[in-house]
């Protein structure tokens, strides 16, 4: 197993990784539209369902015989596994930190799984790898982080209030508005932190996003619209396109 990195070490490497690719493929893919898309997202604020509408979208204006384009949340997990060689146990240890820093550090002692930096710093280098291949959306875990400094990658976050966010969860979970409030609460904190201890960043900073969209305003159909004429501008929609409603 790999020795355990430190915060520094890690920002360090990424860092390394950040630099703008120079060549003239590149040039002119960047020129043309964003390769990637990382989407930071509030609990209950319409992540996944802003992400499938986008993906067809995007797929709708992509090239003929480009790659089709992927949401990468959940299944990030697995591919990390995946590139890393990694037993698929270790995917329990892989959240966005909801395993208290006590657990973290018993099970690290015991030799249940690796060092928690160690394995943030295998999820950056496959975050990097899927954005550099493209056509990818990376839900979470501080992509939007880790790819800030390569310029053919669009930042969302995605908000709305917690009693909007609330309400959606327990249609989705269907769970009690007490079990809901607490759900939304503790993955609002787990993300928030998740982005505090490795990257030292703040996760409701403006400035790391290209596009902050309000869901309680705005429905995940003209969301999922809004970030696809940004990221890859085709034909103009006619009005009667866009939806109202979540």
């Amino acid at each position: 197993m790999n020795p355990q990195i430190g915060l520094d070490q890690c920002l360090t490497f990424i860092n390394c990784q950040l630099q703008p690719r120079h060549t003239a493929e590149a040039a002119n893919q960047t020129q043309t539209h964003f390769r990637a898309i990382t989407i930071s997202r509030q609990s209950g604020a319409g992540g996944h369902s802003v992400a499938a509408r986008l993906i067809e979208l995007l797929d709708d204006r992509r090239h003929k015989g480009g790659s089709p384009w992927t949401v990468f949340d959940r299944n990030l997990v697995e591919k990390v596994l995946e590139e890393h060689h990694l037993p698929s146990r270790l995917a329990r240890f892989m959240p966005e930190d909801r395993i208290s820093e006590v657990t973290d550090a018993m099970d690290e002692l015991f030799g249940l799984h690796p060092p928690s930096r160690s394995l943030v710093h295998q999820s950056a280098e496959t975050i990097l790898r899927l954005a550099d291949a493209g056509n990818v959306i990376l839900i979470g875990r501080g992509a939007n982080v880790i790819t800030s400094k390569l310029d053919y990658v669009f930042h969302v976050r995605l908000v709305g209030s917690v009693e909007n966010r609330i309400g959606t969860i327990q249609r989705l979970e269907s769970l009690t508005q007490r079990e809901a409030s607490a759900f939304v609460y503790n993955e609002d904190l787990g993300r928030s932190r998740y982005l505090k201890k490795y990257f030292g960043k703040d996760i409701d900073d403006p400035l790391l996003y290209h596009l902050i969209i309000n869901t309680d305003l705005v429905s995940y159909e003209q969301a999922a619209r809004l970030i696809a004429d940004q990221v890859m501008p085709g034909r103009q929609w006619e009005r009667g396109a866009w939806s109202v409603g979540a």
